[in-house]
Parts: structure tokens; sequence; C-alpha cells
């Protein structure tokens, strides 16, 4: 089995350099690029399962890349960036990053969010079970991980969306705490401030809403989670 292959998006070389280090110590194939137009080449030239950026890009900035980016089902990505604000975080996550990590950092947690990550996608390849879900008019295709809704419009939702929905239709009519959906959508546990199950929520409920914006699948349960309140066919 090929060993996944991370791809560092980053023009300031020492950091391209520790990162290009530290992800080859533990055993995976790592390549480089210094702006938008060589990471292209390099998702053109090879098979990326991960990216690794930052948003202080030259030219395209990582957030214009992002965009392109996470159009693609079978690639992760984490933002790595001096950009701490929660603007710059919410936006990052909104766009569809797997997750969002500000340097300085930790080289192992880094580590364990990418390799958590990696796990991700290929068990998203091998999940085949209920891979077709259907709800209120609506269809959740796992395959492609996209939504088809009631009018015909098909909806691509990044990882982490598809699988918070699908935690939470799994489990409908139930409370689902914040901190199952983090570690089904990334594998790590809730941090304090933790914007990223917030986030995820709310691009869900504008997915619905942008069809019908009445419609409330999702509900809040302060203090505790969301509730799934949909009629799962």
């Amino acid at each position: 089995m090929q060993k996944p292959h991370i791809l560092i998006v980053e023009d300031e070389e020492v950091t391209r350099f520790n990162l290009r280090n530290l992800f080859e110590a533990e055993g995976y194939i790592v390549s480089e690029a210094i702006n938008g137009e060589a990471m292209e080449q390099q998702l053109k030239n090879n098979t990326i399962n991960l990216v690794i950026m930052d948003i202080n890009l030259p030219g395209k900035n990582g957030l214009l890349l992002a965009r392109e980016l996470t159009t693609n089902s079978d690639l992760g990505l984490i933002f790595l960036t001096g950009r701490d604000s929660d603007i710059d975080k919410i936006l990052g996550l909104e766009i569809g990053a797997d997750d969002y990590l500000t340097k300085p950092f930790n080289p192992r947690e880094l580590t364990i969010r990418a390799r958590n990550i990696l796990n991700r996608i290929t068990q998203g390849k091998n999940d085949t079970d209920n891979a077709i879900v259907k709800f209120n008019q609506w269809t959740l295709d796992g395959n492609s991980r996209q939504m088809t809704a009631p009018n015909g419009d098909i909806i691509s939702i990044p990882r982490g969306e598809y699988r918070a929905l699908r935690l939470l239709i799994a489990n409908a009519g139930q409370i689902v705490t914040r901190q199952q959906l983090i570690k089904e959508m990334t594998g790590r546990d809730l941090r304090s401030n933790d914007r990223t199950v917030d986030v995820t929520i709310r691009r869900l409920r504008k997915h619905f809403e942008s069809v019908d914006k009445q419609v409330e699948l999702i509900n809040t349960i302060h203090g505790e989670g969301y509730r799934f309140v949909g009629k799962v066919e």
C-alpha cells in the first residue's frame, strides 16, 4: 500500500524545511510548493492526500486556493498559519478546511491531526454502509459527498460537514454532543473556544436554507449539543 502523500504549501523556506523533515520522519511522502501555481503543478503530477497550507502566500492567498482545493472530495486540508484571529479560523473552516492550526505549533499535535485526517479519508473511501440516506425529500450520497435538494439542486459538502451530518442523521431525534461531533469530524477532542462544530452546523443549515428558508432540520440544544429533527426514510 502506498504511503500517504503530503503537500506543504508554504513560502517560508525554514518552515517548509522543518515540516518536510517532520513528516518524512513519520514515514510520509512529502512534496513542497511555495505558491498556488506550484501547488497546482504538484497536484497535477502527484496523487496528494493531504495539503498543509499557509494563508499568507504570494499571489493567490491560501483562502482563495482552498476554495479550489475543497472541490476534491479525496483531499484533506489543514491551514497552518500565523493568522490566529477568530475571523480567519472561522473563514478557513467555512471554506471547507479539515483543521486549522496556528504558528508557533506543537509538531506532535500537527502530526496527530494530520494522521487523524488521513485515517478518515481512508475510512471514508471504505465506508459503503448506508451510503445513500433520504430525509425530508433530500438525498445524501456518501459515495460522492453530495446532497440532492428537493428542487433537484446538487450541493457538494466537505468531509467534515458530511461526517457531522451523517452522525446526526444516524442519531435522529437524539442529542449529539459537540464532543461527539468533533471526534467524528477530526478525531480529536473538543478544546475550549473551539468553533469548528458551530461553524460546521451553521454551514449545514445554510445548505438547507438555500432551498427552503423555513426548513429546520438541526436543532440547537443549548449547553449540550445538537439534534437532527428531520424525517429519515
